[in-house]
């Protein structure tokens, strides 16, 4: 099935004091890893940014939000709505472990839905979920009501009461990958040296 790969590159990085996207870990930045893990499996690659200018070279389509500073839900509602294919797997830019075996078995197993997202005990990735198009109405009704704060990234399941949403649950998850490094996402320098660490290790390990 033919899907885009949707990279979210906006936020205000606040608390990393850099922009997440251009950090590095190993011999590339992290939005430069999040493209050649989505080339596995996705016929189109998407990056939404307000800084499109950082990101021409990557060469993939770049879009800056179509109703901005409301959070991540403007990064999804721009990517989808430039999207070629009615299904797309979104990621943020700042998780510097994504596997695309994980991410092309939910493509393969959307099933109709119109949201796949994973769920580790109670926390949800709405960050590492399939979207299709059916939700482009659904997230511009959340954004034009201004129903949730655009800094919470859980508001971003505002609008999955209006379609037809399906979970992947945590053992399935385990079986395809190591769940404590594929949703680690990096917000302080802390946490860069953290997935430095980690690297290192599995790196060590072989």
């Amino acid at each position: 099935m033919p899907t885009s790969g949707i990279i979210l590159a906006g936020g205000k990085n606040s608390r990393m004091g850099a922009n997440k996207a251009l950090l590095t870990l190993g011999n590339r930045t992290f939005i430069q890893d999040a493209v050649q893990n989505l080339r596995q499996f996705c016929a189109e690659i998407i990056v939404v940014s307000n800084e499109p200018e950082l990101y021409r070279d990557l060469g993939v389509k770049v879009t800056e939000d179509i109703i901005p500073k409301k959070g991540p839900l403007s990064g999804i509602h721009a990517g989808l709505t430039v999207s070629a294919n009615f299904h797309n797997f979104i990621v943020a830019c700042d998780m510097p472990f994504l596997n695309w075996t994980l991410g092309k078995y939910m493509v393969d197993n959307v099933d109709g839905l119109d949201v796949l997202i994973p769920r580790i005990g109670e926390y949800l990735q709405p960050l590492h979920a399939v979207y299709s198009k059916n939700c482009i109405r659904p997230i511009e009704k959340c954004l034009e009501q201004n129903i949730f704060k655009a800094q919470n990234i859980f508001k971003v399941i505002a609008f999955y009461p209006e379609v037809k949403v399906g979970y992947l649950d945590e053992d399935k998850i385990r079986e395809l990958v190591d769940v404590d490094k594929v949703f680690f996402n990096v917000n302080t320098p802390e946490d860069l040296d953290r997935a430095k660490a980690i690297k290192n290790i599995t790196e060590r390990m072989g």
